[in-house]
């Protein structure tokens, strides 16, 4: 079997079995105090959701609650990232698993080769955070579900992509759940963007004015919106990969999405640069 080998340091998540399944108990632990919800309410409800993708210690909280709500009946579990330019064309992992510290995770390699008939794809055989950061909290939950990586440009070609996704669900004959991955605003010297200078009133326009403007039209669904206000106002650095995961839910008949939590790196760790994170799911209306 072919695998997708871990590129991420530790720092990013765990680098063993039991530290990492650990962490996720943890994690899970602290969810009633950091966002309300009880282990009552942490039911799996959402077929697509968008989750950041840092290091655990900054978003793993975030990216969890939204990986926990899939249905646990999902058959496949597509993570959709990005860090790609306009120019870029839509990239896959070609293996047939994915490395992670608490196992294999099998590729979905039926949805892949559908997915070559519908779209261009390339192989990705880059190393890439995007889509490795959510796999071990995958595995946790999912065990059994299979994967498939893909890396989206900030185009409307993610719109096609997410459309495609949800025509695949009904072509192969199996339930898929769509995760999109993108961070929101990188601020301050260490990304070369600081329009509002620094200090308070540059953390409370990203907070108020700039991730408000991106996670209100991924929430209203506004998929051409999205993707400009990702590129031009620089508010998501993988627009692509969240806005495929949005119209993968407006194919399926949903309206609207639903903002879990936001908080930024700033609120962890105080500093002049600072980056944004959400977690936005779109609660299933009719399994489909």
């Amino acid at each position: 079997m072919k695998i997708r080998h871990r590129s991420l340091p530790a720092g990013w998540y765990p680098a063993t079995e039991s530290q990492t399944s650990a962490q996720i108990e943890e994690l899970i632990k602290s969810l009633s105090k950091y966002s309300g919800e009880s282990e009552a309410q942490a039911v799996p409800e959402s077929s697509a959701g968008i989750v950041p993708h840092a290091g655990w210690s900054f978003s793993g909280k975030i990216a969890l609650q939204v990986i926990r709500r899939i249905p646990p009946d999902t058959k496949t579990i597509v993570v959709t990232g990005g860090h790609l330019a306009p120019r870029d064309k839509i990239l896959a992992a070609f293996e047939e698993g994915y490395e992670t510290p608490l196992g294999v995770l099998k590729a979905d390699l039926d949805l892949l080769e559908y997915l070559k008939t519908k779209v261009s794809l390339l192989e990705d055989r880059f190393e890439d955070n995007t889509v490795e950061v959510q796999l071990p909290l995958i595995k946790y939950f999912f065990p059994e579900t299979r994967v498939l990586g893909l890396r989206v440009s900030p185009t409307e070609e993610s719109i096609h992509l997410g459309q495609i996704l949800a025509e695949a669900q009904k072509s192969l004959g199996r339930s898929i759940a769509v995760v999109g991955s993108t961070d929101l605003t990188h601020y301050g010297l260490n990304y070369g963007f600081s329009p509002k200078g620094s200090g308070k009133g540059a953390v409370k326009w990203v907070k108020e004015i700039n991730d408000k403007r991106i996670i209100e039209s991924l929430i209203n669904m506004n998929l051409h919106q999205a993707l400009e206000r990702g590129v031009k106002e620089k508010s998501a650095c993988s627009v692509g990969g969240a806005v495929a995961a949005t119209s993968f839910a407006s194919k399926r008949g949903i309206s609207r999405g639903e903002l879990l939590h936001y908080t930024t790196s700033y609120d962890i760790y105080p500093n002049v640069s600072f980056v944004g994170y959400a977690g936005i799911i779109f609660p299933d209306i009719e399994r489909q």
